[in-house]
């Protein structure tokens, strides 16, 4: 991930669509041999689940940040990725997650971010949910990057909108993850995915699609996590 304005917290210059911020990802998805998962072998630890934006984990390493709604698949993705089942709790109750969960690799976090959009959610607990995160976007030094989750199968939301506006004025690298393209044909992912495309203004190089149940996409989203954790380092 190359900064685009030079900041070395971090942050690089925004643009009409997140992703233009300098998010290098992994090749399109290969058909034979099947690329392999660079996180698969690394040992992963749960380090805790956080209430404050500006909490600090030790040591500081860069960290890569994981959102989307509250039913994208995001614990899914995460397991998926790690290949750990059960290391993000997949939650019965959309949107119950209001915490900064830290997962340490050698060398770098992952952190989950709570989904965002659940129906059910009070005036009070989305506005607690916007502080928490807008805080984590804007402050943290420490931040290499955000994996944004999309499920290929809808269009964007309201809710979506506002968290691309958000993405885009945080003014990080941001890549966006299409989710469960198992759920639709082969023959259908293509169109889809510039679809979606099209509607968040991205370029096909800031979008990775992605299954966490067929497994297609995840290695490439691991090989992209990694070279993002060493890119904004420095100035």
């Amino acid at each position: 991930m190359s900064e685009g304005n030079g900041h070395s917290d971090g942050r690089s210059g925004g643009g009409a669509g997140v992703g233009s911020n300098g998010w290098n990802p992994a090749p399109a998805v290969r058909s034979d041999p099947a690329p392999a998962n660079p996180l698969l072998s690394q040992p992963i630890e749960f380090v805790g689940s956080f209430p404050d934006p500006n909490v600090r984990v030790e040591p500081p390493l860069p960290e890569i940040a994981f959102i989307g709604r509250s039913n994208v698949g995001k614990s899914s993705l995460l397991n998926a990725l790690v290949g750990r089942p059960g290391l993000a709790r997949v939650s019965s109750s959309p949107g119950k997650t209001t915490l900064l969960n830290f997962y340490r690799l050698p060398g770098f976090y992952l952190v989950d971010l709570p989904g965002y959009g659940f129906a059910r959610a009070s005036k009070a607990e989305r506005a607690g949910y916007r502080e928490l995160v807008t805080g984590y976007l804007r402050t943290r030094h420490t931040l290499r990057g955000i994996v944004w989750l999309l499920d290929i199968r809808h269009d964007p939301s309201k809710e979506d909108r506002d968290m691309q506006q958000l993405l885009i004025e945080s003014g990080r690298a941001v890549l966006a993850v299409f989710t469960k393209a198992d759920k639709l044909t082969r023959s259908a992912v293509h169109p889809r995915t510039q679809h979606l495309a099209h509607a968040l203004q991205l370029e096909p190089e800031q979008i990775e699609v992605t299954s966490s149940r067929s497994g297609a996409g995840i290695a490439e989203l691991a090989t992209s996590v990694l070279a993002a954790t060493t890119q904004g380092s420095s100035s």
